[in-house]
């Protein structure tokens, strides 16, 4: 007796390793644990914790899944054009993530990249800084109308709600923000550095875009981030440019007919 029931704790030992590689038996079909392990990784990734009770959701999702996939295939839908179809192009996403996932580990951006990018940065936004507001509408005349109401008495910002055909500044009186000259059109830039604080221009200012009144509010030096503020933002920059250099290098070497 005892040398049977020694037998058949060895033989409950034997098993465990094949029994450990699976979650469940579905109908006599094995769900591996290397599937779990994988739904484990997409929980992760999204920031969420793995607790004991997630375990059980995913074990519970697996075996949902493999009970649907053995009535689908009872149905020969595995066959249909649609699933094969459907199959490639999710076989496709996963081998193109997997891809750009090796390309951007092998292709890291390094610390030396980003402060180049950063020094560039800063070249090129360092300087003056104008805090301006501005008016715009279609004609030359409507700007010198709108000039002498404010010459006149009128409030620039009132105007500017009621007149600019400028959507974003136009609701906030015309206000643009603190902003460096170059990133306007050299038109706007050009009379805007013109004036002192608290000046307007005294004629319309035509651009691409219209007829301009332009007031500067204030007046500063650059107030650049540094460069551990940006420094996430400049390396993924940099890694989507990365990415987008291997495509088009990919490209270029194809074969398209």
């Amino acid at each position: 007796m005892k040398k049977h029931i020694i037998g058949a704790a060895l033989a409950s030992l034997l098993a465990l390793p094949v029994l450990a590689q699976n979650i469940a038996i579905v109908n006599g079909k094995a769900i591996p644990s290397s599937r779990a392990e994988a739904l484990k990784k997409q929980v992760e990734q999204s920031g969420q914790a793995v607790t004991p009770d997630i375990m059980a959701k995913i074990k519970e999702e697996l075996i949902a899944r493999e009970i649907f996939m053995q009535e689908a295939k009872k149905r020969g839908l595995d066959a249909t054009d649609d699933y094969k179809n459907q199959l490639e192009l999710a076989r496709q996403s996963i081998l193109i993530r997997s891809l750009l996932a090796d390309v951007q580990a092998k292709s890291a951006v390094t610390d030396a990249e980003v402060k180049a990018e950063y020094d560039k940065f800063v070249k090129e936004n360092a300087g003056t800084e104008y805090r301006a507001r501005h008016i715009l509408v279609e004609t030359e005349d409507q700007a010198k109308a709108l000039i002498a109401q404010i010459q006149k008495g009128a409030k620039f910002e009132e105007l500017a709600k009621k007149n600019s055909k400028d959507p974003g500044s136009g609701a906030n009186g015309g206000d643009l923000d603190w902003a460096n000259p170059a990133g306007y059109v050299p038109e706007f830039s050009g009379a805007m550095t013109k004036l002192a604080k608290g000046e307007m221009t005294s004629s319309p200012v035509k651009s691409q875009f219209g007829w301009h009144i332009i007031r500067v509010d204030d007046i500063r030096d650059a107030q650049l981030p540094k460069l551990d503020e940006v420094k996430a933002q400049i390396s993924q920059q940099l890694q989507q440019q990365k990415l987008a250099k291997f495509q088009d290098e990919l490209r270029a070497k194809a074969k398209i007919q």
